[in-house]
């Protein structure tokens, strides 16, 4: 149980890797926010210690606008992937 735990924690870095490597080569710019603690616009973490990502649509400010639900990430990089898409 233990090994499982230190290679699930050894895989996030790789995991994260990934992801900025997928959103380079789709041309894809990660949205930097210093106002945030995952440190990117549109990245939350959840109580389980997961990213949510969510972005505004829709109009203008106030103006019939919709949060939309991106999903539920086990990095905060690819949750501000899937906001970048």
């Amino acid at each position: 149980e233990r090994e499982e735990r230190e290679e699930a924690a050894a895989a996030v870095p790789d995991e994260e890797g990934e992801a900025r490597a997928a959103a380079e080569s789709e041309g894809l710019q990660l949205h930097l926010s210093s106002r945030n603690a995952t440190g990117y616009t549109g990245v939350s973490t959840t109580p389980s210690g997961r990213f949510r990502a969510e972005r505004w649509a829709g109009g203008r400010i106030g103006h019939f606008r919709k949060l939309v639900y991106l999903g539920t990430f086990d990095t905060a990089v690819e949750a501000a992937v899937a906001y970048a898409r």
